[in-house]
């Protein structure tokens, strides 16, 4: 029997863990998680981990399994996750990966082109602008230097931005332009679900969502993070806003209205990065039953 990878993409906070786990006990089989930040062990509230329960309900792999203190890039999940898909086809035929990260899953279904490694005084540079100029400044080059990228990269998060001016700076070739090589052929089927619901409701859940990892401690896990807050890792999204609180730049309801748009801004940037994608057959995150049609009928 052929062997698929079922992938579950789509936006931050729309649900897709949830059918995550429903589909991996629907084919009795286990979860690798394409998320590019949750496979760090010290960051579990604000990547919005399954919980405890979750994990217990599907095994999940990729959570939990490496260090901040380690860098930790697409092409490490590339090679990764496709040890673990292997592995895993000896015993099932299907095996469900669950992301919103765009990149990490292109990687997994066409291969990442190996780019350009670049040289320290590139990279110290490049951060010495960071440090001293913010990330709006980065922003601004990539925007000019690389549009295409720009528009679907986490722009909140200075590591990918700065990898992709390192390239562009050490080859004067743009990010994008080499990230679009030879797709490489995988020897199983690959099916895409996208998940999505109107703008209205995902900002509702996005909101949500935020309030609950406050009221579940994420100030005090980003505090206990303190001594890292100069890692690439925590310069994202739900991290990065609580550290300016903690230096005293903006007051706690300002940084949790932060996260809130700045969330909002990184789901709409998800968004576009997946409509791009011909192959994904989208679905209302409650559609469980019309999903397992759709499954049933190509596979």
């Amino acid at each position: 029997m052929n062997k698929t990878l079922i992938i579950i993409a789509g936006p931050t906070a729309i649900g897709k863990t949830a059918l995550a786990i429903k589909l991996a006990q629907h084919y009795k089989t286990e979860i690798i998680s394409a998320d590019s930040r949750q496979f760090y062990k010290e960051m579990s509230i604000g990547t919005a981990k399954p919980s405890i329960e979750e994990l217990k309900a599907a095994k999940h792999h990729l959570i939990d399994s490496h260090s901040v203190l380690n860098q930790f890039n697409a092409g490490d999940f590339e090679n990764e996750s496709i040890k673990i898909i292997n592995e895993l086809f000896i015993n099932h035929n299907e095996v469900i990966m669950v992301g919103g990260s765009g990149l990490f899953i292109n990687a997994v279904c066409y291969g990442f082109d190996p780019l350009p490694v670049a040289s320290e005084e590139v990279r110290e540079k490049l951060n010495k602008q960071f440090e001293e100029n913010g990330i709006t400044f980065l922003q601004d080059k990539l925007k000019s230097i690389d549009p295409e990228y720009f528009a679907q990269v986490d722009r909140n998060n200075p590591q990918r931005i700065i990898r992709a001016l390192e390239v562009y700076e050490s080859t004067g070739k743009t990010f994008s332009s080499l990230r679009t090589n030879n797709k490489k052929q995988r020897p199983f089927n690959i099916i895409k679900i996208g998940l999505n619901s109107d703008r209205e409701e995902l900002y509702q859940r996005i909101n949500l969502r935020v309030d609950e990892m406050v009221k579940n401690g994420l100030f005090e896990e980003v505090e206990s993070l303190k001594t890292y807050q100069h890692l690439n890792a925590l310069n994202t999204v739900g991290y990065s806003e609580i550290f300016d609180f903690l230096d005293g730049k903006c007051s706690r309801e300002e940084a949790i209205e932060k996260i809130k748009q700045n969330t909002r801004r990184f789901a709409k940037r998800q968004l576009t990065w997946f409509n791009k994608s011909d192959d994904i057959k989208w679905f209302n995150p409650n559609q469980f039953e019309a999903i397992i049609q759709y499954l049933n009928s190509i596979h």
